[in-house]
């Protein structure tokens, strides 16, 4: 499919669905637009004769999109800079303890505990999954999604203590979480290597601090180039370079690019650059980031719900997508246990609140990512089904009633 043919068409099905949401089914944005993208798929999977021309687009225009790529080299970028640049950097000091606390070790603990539940489970289905596959399962689920926990943050009712901890968590566990994914499936792609404690560390350095290092600096530069001009139209364009640079020169880098453009956007977003207090260069920067920030959204959500005609199906992949869910909710909740009872004085909070960042730790479109960037062995689609209905059900599910469960705890 032509490139500009399949950007009008992503934007015409975001455009109707988020139409047909706002009008009549009124769900919060994201999540009304990925409904409707599944029930399309869904359509597309069951009437292929009752519907054929509309069931070829579907599959041609899923067909047309590299999902993977789409997300991590060219969309994460603007969505992470856009919510990194309206972070309140204040409340991230305050609560930068818990933060990395939950973001590293958090981390670290969910992909071991669901791991391990995970390799009983399956063996208990009668699907056994090797322990190793069940570790790279638990390293792309495990993270949270910033992309997703920013979208549905902004109507929730979560006190903003917590709401700080969470967004903050989600723009910093991709690191740990990526280090982890390389690790567990270079073992798995070869058995006899084993596991090197010095090759995860240094890979953990080069990606997470060799990341944030080019985002500040990266920051920097873009930060005095602002300062020096009044062109609204400049900056912003210094604004959108700077994501695209870091892009394209972390990868030659091998640093994290979600880290470095976290970093650089709370750089920028974090001082002032306006010469002229009667013309706020920051508020108008703001305003462009957050509109990108939610047509970027609309997009993405739309190509969560259409990959489902990617995603193979069955019975028993549907009992694994179910454990899933289960085992990442309890690997979650013992997870952030240990982070909460050891900061829970310093950072004032109640044991209530392990059960709201429980259920308010949202997975998305990154993990779907992974799981389609898995290389073809026998436990691919197991691992792409149950990270897809883990992924749908966070955001539809969990991101519905998260504030019955905020309001209900507090």
């Amino acid at each position: 499919m032509d490139l500009f043919v399949l950007l009008t068409s992503l934007f015409a099905i975001g455009s109707i669905f988020s139409y047909i949401n706002a009008r009549w089914i009124k769900l919060p944005g994201v999540i009304g637009v990925m409904v409707l993208s599944i029930i399309a798929a869904l359509v597309t999977l069951a009437a292929s004769k009752t519907f054929p021309r509309f069931s070829h687009f579907i599959l041609e225009l899923s067909g047309s999109i590299d999902f993977s790529k789409a997300l991590l080299d060219i969309m994460l970028g603007f969505l992470l800079f856009a919510s990194a640049l309206h972070f309140d950097i204040n409340k991230l000091r305050e609560n930068l303890r818990g933060v990395l606390m939950i973001s590293t070790i958090g981390v670290l603990l969910s992909t071991l505990i669901f791991g391990g539940l995970l390799f009983y489970t399956s063996g208990f289905l009668g699907m056994p999954i090797p322990f190793i596959y069940c570790l790279v399962f638990g390293a792309l689920i495990s993270p949270t999604d910033a992309v997703a926990v920013a979208a549905l943050l902004k109507k929730s009712r979560m006190p903003k203590r917590l709401e700080t901890i969470i967004a903050g968590e989600s723009l910093f566990n991709d690191g740990i979480g990526l280090v982890l994914f390389i690790t567990f499936l270079e073992i798995a792609e070869s058995p006899g290597k084993g596991f090197s404690l010095s090759n995860a560390v240094a890979l953990f350095g080069q990606e997470v601090f060799g990341g944030l290092a080019f985002g500040l600096v990266a920051g920097w530069v873009a930060y005095k180039m602002m300062r020096t001009v009044d062109d609204f139209q400049t900056i912003v364009m210094i604004s959108i370079t700077l994501v695209m640079g870091i892009s394209v020169i972390g990868n030659l880098l091998h640093v994290s690019i979600p880290l470095a453009v976290v970093a650089a956007g709370l750089l920028v977003g974090s001082r002032s650059f306006s010469k002229d207090p009667s013309h706020s260069a920051e508020e108008y920067l703001n305003r462009v980031w957050g509109l990108m920030d939610e047509l970027l959204n609309t997009i993405l959500f739309v190509l969560i719900g259409l990959q489902m005609v990617v995603v193979p199906f069955s019975v028993n992949y549907l009992f694994i997508g179910l454990f899933a869910i289960v085992t990442l909710l309890i690997a979650r909740l013992m997870s952030i246990f240990m982070p909460v009872f050891l900061l829970r004085r310093s950072l004032r909070l109640q044991y209530n609140s392990i059960f709201i960042l429980t259920w308010g730790g949202l997975r998305g479109g990154i993990s779907v990512a992974l799981a389609l960037s898995l290389p073809l062995s026998p436990y691919r689609e197991i691992i792409l089904a149950g990270c897809f209905f883990v992924v749908v059900f966070s955001i539809v599910f969990q991101g519905l009633t998260l504030n019955k469960v905020v309001d209900r705890l507090l």
